[in-house]
């Protein structure tokens, strides 16, 4: 319910088999080109290599008594290929080589997918940063109004770190998209001489890196993998929560899009925040699975017991989970409105005492901030115990008034007027957001 359908579809047994299918195959062309085994046997093993010619799930069922799914999948492909060729099927490599490779080619497409997505929530942000980057309201600091911000900016905070996750996603994939082949024991003896040939012939087949040595039991990009994927869906978590405090009836200052607030199936005056509350029960899921990859590095000798297999539930789940969240945000921040007047009326709520900052900041160049802070403390002071408005107790002070004649404490109380740098921060966090989808645009780095 809170996975992506895409990222699922990814990692789901029929692609994850055709994905090793796809491995199996460009091994036997690699090793045909390096003189290894014959070419017309390669190409006989190419043409069984379709998941369509195998019983998924009765092939998932048999490796569970060969805790891989390689094992049934190469026995099956040697008895349909028959022959001379069968013979050279699977040549010189070990299951683990199938199945990593195979996953990094998963990565490969769910990377794509998850980057696009990114890119859209960002554009997203952009867009509410760009309209209300003037739009003041309450900036919160321990759910207690603090100063003014603008709704622009809370927009641009959004997009910084989505675009940071962008970022993030593109510097891990030169370390991640690389080819696994060691062999039994990472050594790749059962090649002889031409071992490093064949690595380099398979990455280019598949398109990949070529790792300086096959990395079995050193898990460190994998770990890398999921920590990236952890951090966008706490990014997705940290929007969808934001969002879904900007609704709360005593808050009130966004407004979903028409048709996105989940009426209630008892109150029909609720519009619950649906989408923010799948993208953080996503989000949660996707963290669950973390520790199960940082578990993961901890690996025996030259091939582990457990931790290895254990990946291959928790990367496709951190994929599908933080992919979840992410569309859930997509369709939180599709639409999304600020409702101003509401912003504005927020601004007011305690008599004004948002903006005590500001006038113990103006008070500050006269008296001095000690002296200013003490102050506009008595002055708030005595604002809330009477219920009335800050401006009217600070006009009504006389060492205030003195310190600021002539209009000034109006001045310093105007929310619109203390947002500071707001506007800069707006635009250095777009050009930043605008490289990155420039930099998606030309594709990987050479």
């Amino acid at each position: 319910m809170f996975a992506s359908p895409e990222l699922s579809r990814l990692f789901s047994p029929p692609l994850a088999i055709q994905r090793m299918l796809d491995v199996e195959a460009a091994l036997a062309r690699a090793e045909a080109a390096a003189g290894i085994i014959p070419r017309d046997a390669a190409a006989a093993i190419g043409a069984q290599c379709q998941a369509v010619f195998y019983d998924v799930d009765a092939l998932y069922r048999d490796a569970m008594g060969a805790a891989s799914p390689a094992v049934p999948l190469v026995r099956l492909l040697t008895a349909r290929i028959g022959g001379d060729a069968a013979r050279f099927v699977h040549w010189g490599a070990t299951s683990q080589d199938i199945i990593d490779t195979a996953m990094v080619l998963q990565i490969r497409d769910a990377l794509g997918l998850l980057g696009a997505r990114l890119l859209q929530i960002g554009g997203a942000c952009a867009a509410l940063a760009e309209r209300y980057r003037r739009t003041p309201m309450a900036g919160r600091t321990l759910l207690q109004q603090a100063v003014p911000i603008t709704f622009g900016l809370k927009a641009a905070r959004w997009l910084g770190l989505v675009t940071r996750s962008v970022e993030r996603l593109r510097a891990l994939r030169p370390d991640i998209l690389v080819v696994q082949l060691g062999g039994a024991a990472g050594t790749l003896a059962s090649l002889g001489s031409k071992g490093l040939r064949v690595m380099e012939l398979l990455a280019e087949e598949l398109r990949l890196g070529i790792p300086a040595l096959p990395w079995h039991a050193e898990r460190d990009r994998i770990a890398a993998l999921g920590g990236v994927l952890g951090i966008v869906a706490g990014v997705m978590g940290k929007i969808a929560t934001d969002v879904a405090l900007l609704s709360q009836t005593e808050v009130g200052e966004v407004v979903p899009a028409p048709g996105r607030g989940g009426r209630s199936s008892a109150m029909p005056h609720k519009r619950n925040p649906v989408d923010a509350a799948a993208a953080l029960a996503a989000c949660r899921l996707a963290l669950a699975a973390m520790p199960v990859v940082f578990y993961g590095m901890l690996q025996e000798h030259e091939r582990a017991a457990g931790g290895w297999q254990a990946e291959w539930r928790a990367v496709p789940d951190l994929f599908r989970f933080a992919g979840g969240s992410a569309d859930a945000v997509a369709r939180a921040l599709g639409g999304l409105v600020a409702d101003e007047r509401r912003m504005s009326a927020n601004l007011v709520l305690g008599g004004g005492q948002i903006m005590a900052e500001a006038l113990t900041m103006a008070l500050a160049d006269r008296v001095g901030r000690d002296a200013a802070y003490r102050l506009v403390e008595a002055a708030c002071e005595r604002a809330a115990g009477a219920g009335r408005e800050l401006r009217d107790v600070a006009e009504a002070d006389e060492q205030i008034r003195a310190a600021l004649p002539d209009g000034a404490i109006a001045r310093a109380l105007d929310p619109a007027g203390y947002v500071g740098s707001a506007d800069a921060f707006i635009d250095r966090v777009l050009a930043q957001f605008h490289r990155a989808q420039a930099a998606e645009a030309r594709g990987p780095e050479k």
